[in-house]
């Protein structure tokens, strides 16, 4: 069903009042006209600056009909039917008297046939009238409509350029990607960016139109855009984890795998803390080559009852616009308690979360991270949500050598003046995150002393260190007891 033929059902199921939250104004007036024209109904708008404006015939406005009250009473009085659009109304739900005229309307429908349809980019409905209206969706542009945006756009600037702009199959269906979940008006403004900037649609424009198009999208300070994710290059050791990764990346895109398989959900990420498990969240999305979003449950949280559930689902809703995406919930055990200590938000988030897991179908790939498994609901981590568990350990000798040379390598040193089998034994215990820090104090302690850093002054740090393995030791090795047998090594 499209757009026009949803609110066309609503108006013939002899629904009096419409409820369309939507930020395209024009589009959606276009399409109640052609609804009203269907049906040979009368079309009249109105907005609080211009007042009330006949639409199927050309008719100035009446600015005298502007106030809300006047209107609402003006159209009680008129006997023939038509359908009212009532912009930005919302505004003046909060007055008993408007909602009380709308009840009067809406209960005299059967014998005006008039119909109010509230459009604003969010409406809260009254109790009062709530089972008076219904809410018509209106979808989000279709691939086939996105690729009409794109054509449209290029005839725009051959017109005023001459020439065609230049483009491939390839790069314009990854453009056409990039822009599902956007509306029309926020489509076009991205396409004219990316066409009149050069006349041409290029790999380049593909990293400044998902920028763009989070930045349209994320306003809420919910989720956060991460701009440069890692490669897995810049992560030593995770061989299981990227083999794992590489033979659901097919899956991941393809609307018609060859095998029939769901596509892939997510992962967990649990282990000792400095262990690089936020480097490989945002890896994962260095490695299917999708945009990546963080989700900050300190900013999802709010002191109103309701407000952190809608926050969340405002914030799922922006991840599925983005998809094909990674969605990196960040220590997940910190937003979602097994403890019923804040009235039940805490509750009520987790069952947000979990129909949105059950339920979604676009490409979002959930990327868990958590430092204490132990803590979360066991309906969260049961088989079946995630794709699987990962456990990322301390990590082996062999791995401690990499992890160095990456880091020596970041900082322009060579390999050749060190020894990297020296090193690695003289860090056992050692996390990812500590190892990087000996490398850092070394340069500062080189710094100090005048000298270049060396593989003395780099033994020296590490034999001043207590890890975290050492400062905790039981927790860790809890830790890491209690996740052999139960979750997949990443090695």
């Amino acid at each position: 069903m499209n757009s026009s033929n949803e609110i066309e059902a609503l108006v013939n199921s002899q629904v009096p009042i419409i409820i369309i939250e939507s930020h395209e104004e024009i589009r959606v007036s276009k399409l109640i006209g052609e609804v009203a024209a269907r049906a040979k109904t009368p079309l009249y708008k109105w907005s609080v600056t211009s007042g009330l404006q006949r639409m199927d015939i050309e008719m100035p406005p009446q600015k005298h009909n502007s106030d809300p009250e006047g209107v609402l009473r003006h159209i009680s009085s008129i006997e023939n039917p038509g359908i009212f659009i009532l912009n930005d109304f919302h505004p003046f739900l909060d007055n008993p008297v408007h909602v009380r005229l709308l009840k009067d309307i809406a209960i005299r429908h059967e014998q005006s046939n008039q119909t109010v349809v509230l459009l604003s980019h969010e409406v809260e409905v009254p109790s009062e009238l709530a089972k008076l209206s219904a809410t018509a969706n209106i979808p989000l542009p279709t691939k086939s409509e996105l690729d009409e945006v794109v054509r449209k756009t290029a005839k725009d600037w051959a017109k005023e350029n001459g020439g065609q702009v230049k483009a491939d199959r390839e790069t314009l269906d990854m453009l056409l990607n990039n822009l599902s979940g956007l509306t029309h008006r926020d489509a076009r403004t991205l396409v004219r960016r990316a066409v009149f900037d050069d006349g041409a649609i290029t790999q380049t424009d593909l990293p400044k139109t998902i920028r763009a198009k989070y930045e349209l999208l994320g306003r809420d300070g919910v989720l956060s855009f991460e701009h440069d994710t890692a490669h897995f290059s810049e992560v030593g050791g995770f061989s299981r984890l990227k083999n794992w990764l590489s033979y659901r990346k097919e899956a991941f895109y393809s609307k018609a795998h060859p095998l029939h398989t769901d596509k892939p959900k997510g992962m967990m990420l649990l282990g000792v803390q400095g262990c690089g498990k936020s480097l490989a969240a945002k890896a994962v999305a260095g490695l299917l080559a999708a945009p990546l979003l963080r989700l900050d449950f300190g900013t999802l949280y709010n002191k109103f009852h309701g407000e952190t559930e809608r926050n969340l689902r405002n914030a799922l809703k922006t991840a599925e616009a983005m998809s094909p995406c990674v969605l990196w919930i960040d220590e997940i055990e910190k937003g979602i308690a097994t403890e019923n200590t804040d009235g039940g938000t805490s509750r009520r988030v987790l069952a947000t979360l979990l129909t949105w897991m059950a339920e979604k179908e676009s490409s979002v790939f959930i990327v868990s991270t958590a430092n204490d498994i132990t803590s979360l609901p066991p309906e969260l981590v049961r088989k079946g949500r995630f794709d699987e568990i990962f456990f990322v350990d301390l990590p082996e000798l062999d791995i401690r050598k990499e992890i160095f040379e990456i880091h020596l390598s970041i900082r322009g040193l060579s390999m050749e003046h060190f020894n990297a089998e020296q090193l690695a034994l003289a860090s056992e215990g050692f996390s990812g995150a500590e190892i990087e820090q000996a490398v850092v104090s070394a340069q500062y302690t080189a710094y100090a002393r005048n000298r270049a850093i060396s593989n003395d002054i780099l033994l020296e740090e590490l034999a001043q260190t207590r890890p975290l393995s050492i400062i905790m030791a039981e927790k860790v090795a809890h830790l890491r007891a209690w996740a052999k047998g139960r979750t997949v090594p990443c090695d």
